[in-house]
């Protein structure tokens, strides 16, 4: 296939790609009376400030309370769970224990279950444990990624050389200073890697939070943007709000991909050193 030819093939699929956003950002202007007409991206009124103080000003200020909400599930959990999943990855790869295999292939397993399949047993141990309806019950299991834990230890293996380790452990230097001062520092694209698949995940998360928790001060954006697009046929005034505020709930996922991509690059260049 010739290079003009894949070259127009990437032009479109990129177009395919960002027709929704294209749309999604037309259409965050326009009043409810053309996004019902089907005037999302044809010329007509242009309200993109008044949508914007609308959005924040709905119902005291919900919107941005459930942003807060979204930042603190996505980032501090993002964040943890990928603390967590490089240690074990770097146990996996560093350590021998009995039962280390096996207790790998149980983590495999747990990549092949999907989250849908887990929300009702964890929902009946948030019932046990009282935190239904809290801050925790969707905050906690964000932690758990065994995806994560795979693609840690993968990581570890490809960017830990083991003399590195000996040479540390030879100058006593202790483990807990090694993995802190060396390795961590080694495989910080894969923890950059593993924040951003958690930190998308649980920013996307819906069906978790639809299970868990009734408090709207407690909803994240997915789930409060569901409520209000569900009331929308009774009160049609709240579609634009759905699509700005749609609009706002992509551009962290953005930034973070933009800011933290040259982690990635860096860490394809340490592996082209190899």
């Amino acid at each position: 296939m010739s290079t003009p030819v894949v070259n127009g093939l990437l032009v479109l699929a990129a177009l395919y790609t960002l027709l929704p956003l294209l749309w999604l950002l037309i259409a965050s202007a326009k009043n409810g009376r053309d996004l019902l007409g089907g005037r999302a991206l044809s010329p007509g009124t242009w309200q993109l400030g008044q949508n914007t103080h609308d959005l924040f000003a709905a119902r005291g200020g919900t919107y941005l309370r459930w942003y807060i909400n979204s930042a603190l599930y996505a980032g501090i959990g993002g964040l943890l769970c990928a603390l967590i999943c490089i240690c074990a990855g770097y146990a996996f790869h560093v350590y021998g224990f009995p039962g280390k295999e096996k207790l790998f292939g149980l983590v495999l397993v747990g990549v092949l279950v999907p989250s849908s399949a887990l929300a009702l047993p964890m929902y009946m141990l948030a019932s046990e444990t009282g935190v239904v309806n809290t801050f925790w019950a969707v905050f906690l299991p964000s932690l758990v990624n065994p995806f994560g834990v795979y693609l840690s230890r993968v990581f570890c293996a490809g960017y830990l050389p083991g003399e590195v380790l000996e040479a540390a452990r030879t100058d006593g230097v202790g483990e807990w200073r090694t993995f802190w001062s060396i390795g961590l520092r080694m495989v910080l694209p894969g923890l950059v890697t593993v924040f951003l698949i958690q930190f998308t995940a649980i920013w996307n998360n819906f069906f978790l939070p639809l299970v868990m928790l009734s408090d709207k001060d407690l909803f994240p954006l997915s789930l409060g943007l569901y409520s209000w697009n569900t009331q929308a046929r009774a009160y049609p005034e709240r579609y634009p709000l759905v699509v700005i505020g749609s609009l706002f709930a992509v551009i962290p996922l953005i930034v973070a991909f933009l800011v933290l991509q040259r982690y990635w690059r860096s860490g394809l260049a340490a592996g082209s050193g190899k």
